[in-house]
């Protein structure tokens, strides 16, 4: 049957800005470039930046529109991310959207115990090892940031602990650009080889700058340092509302595109066509408080309307969700994971980390990562929208059945309920005879079990024992280059 003019399917999604206000933001960006500028603390980027058409004085760089529209045209508008073993994992364009892990807390609240300690490199590959049992967990981040290693050398000591524990695609931190160039050394031994891993990158950098507008030498260098190897990027600067940028959503959106394009020109003119999202976090400073807050509906507010300005240019989008300013697992953690997953999932942003913080994102929780997935699947369900055809309209079915009838044995409903229906593991929809009877166990202490369970049982894929012994060569190489006064590894 031909159907003209017509769709089965439309996704559910959301706009929160107006075309118009979309180009006023743009404008404002552009603006901010070139009237503004940036301070950039790097000597081989400033000459690059002055070659380019960009008016260098001292440290001070303004960008002129002509040279960031350029930029813009040369960036691919997307990219295809596989997963530890060259499987394609994740379409990174348009509103096509993957969730992440949380990442670089300086605690970790234990699976087991419930003790908040300082994040070891032990809880990175604990939280590796849970977020490959989630199904709807799409990539991992270092899982906290370790505190019991060199901080000169810690991406060479939490990438080998995460890439041993998932084969899911992985986002790292780089900490210098020599640090960054030694993950890519890594990650080529396990590609098997560099061009291996440049046909099929399953890692992707994240090099942030300083907001307001200040690009240091080491981020730099790591920007660099992947645009050298055209290896995707995500440079993204947090833009804390009424702190480091403007406390109003428009202003922040335009200055978080303004800082994001800035990462997309340093990119493009070092290496023209390399991978690079165009991307921000936007915080909120709690006046009452003085701290950031992650569980403050403008954070998506932000995001979202960045998100939009960036699609506008055809760009990957970077997102913030499933975190939560709350202590415990309770009725706030789901509402606040809840509410940021759902709005971002809706505006279609491509890469959305961070599901698993707590406390103001001073703390990572693999059990707040169990809670998230479990929403993931709610959403990802109701993102599928309505398909509309001859199947699904059932007209037979219904003639079938007539008035008084019951659909439980139609061949139709078994054909489709897995598929229509969503089976949640975590929420309890039992009799309450039969909850009780369980022991009457809220969701916290369900969540507890299904992680505890994960740690015993979950056994991930993992590396060759040629490729963990070049891991732990260069590993050892690494730390001898970049920390001061070591001989041989430390906590390897």
């Amino acid at each position: 049957m031909l159907k003209s003019c017509s769709i089965e399917k439309q996704t559910p999604h959301f706009r929160i800005l107006s075309q118009d206000q979309i180009q006023e933001i743009k404008w404002t960006a552009y603006d901010i470039m070139a009237k503004v500028g940036f301070k950039v603390l790097h000597r081989g980027a400033r000459r690059m930046l002055k070659s380019a058409g960009c008016i260098v004085k001292d440290v001070h760089v303004r960008v002129p529109e002509h040279v960031v529209r350029e930029c813009v045209r040369l960036a691919p508008k997307g990219w295809t991310i596989y997963d530890r073993c060259g499987r394609r994992a994740l379409e990174v364009q348009g509103r096509k959207s993957h969730y992440g892990t949380s990442t670089a807390s300086p605690n970790t609240k234990d699976a087991l115990t419930g003790e908040v300690h300082p994040t070891t490199l032990n809880d990175i590959a604990m939280g590796a090892r849970v977020a490959d049992a989630l199904e709807h967990i799409d990539f991992v981040m270092p899982f906290g940031s370790s505190q019991d290693v060199p901080g000169q050398a810690i991406e060479i000591y939490e990438f080998p602990a995460v890439v041993a524990n998932t084969t899911k695609p992985h986002v790292f931190i780089g900490y210098s650009g020599r640090g960054v160039e030694l993950v890519y050394e890594m990650a080529a031994a396990v590609a098997g080889g560099l061009d291996r891993l440049q046909e099929r990158p399953f890692v992707m950098a994240y090099p942030e700058p300083i907001t307001p507008l200040v690009y240091p030498g080491n981020v730099c260098d790591r920007l660099f340092a992947a645009a050298d190897l055209s290896m995707p990027q995500i440079s993204g600067a947090t833009v804390q509302l009424g702190a480091t940028g403007p406390v109003t959503i428009a202003g922040a959106a335009a200055h978080g595109i303004a800082e994001g394009l800035m990462a997309l020109v340093l990119a493009q003119l070092r290496s023209p066509g390399c991978p690079v999202a165009l991307s921000v976090n936007i915080g909120v400073l709690d006046m009452s408080t003085a701290l950031m807050t992650f569980g403050d509906p403008a954070n998506s507010l932000g995001l979202c309307a960045h998100a939009e300005v960036a699609q506008s240019f055809g760009l990957p989008t970077w997102g913030l969700a499933g975190a939560t300013d709350a202590k415990v697992i309770d009725a706030q953690a789901g509402v606040e994971a809840t509410f940021s997953i759902f709005a971002q999932a809706l505006a279609g942003l491509n890469l959305i980390h961070d599901v698993g913080y707590m406390d103001s994102a001073m703390t990572c929780s693999a059990e707040q990562m169990l809670l998230g997935n479990e929403v993931i699947g709610m959403v990802k369900h109701f993102m599928r929208g309505v398909t509309v055809n001859r199947e699904t309209l059932a007209r037979q079915v219904m003639e079938d059945v007539g008035p008084g009838g019951h659909f439980l044995s139609h061949t139709h409903t078994f054909k489709h309920f897995r598929s229509q229906l969503l089976h949640t593991k975590l929420f309890d929809r039992k009799p309450r005879s039969v909850w009780e009877k369980n022991g009457a166990k809220q969701l916290d202490a369900r969540i507890h079990e299904a992680t505890a369970a994960i740690i015993e049982s979950h056994h991930p894929e993992g590396l060759d024992d040629k490729v963990a012994q070049e891991l732990e060569h260069i590993k050892a190489k690494g730390v001898s280059e970049l920390v001061p006064n070591v001989d041989g590894p430390i906590n390897s």
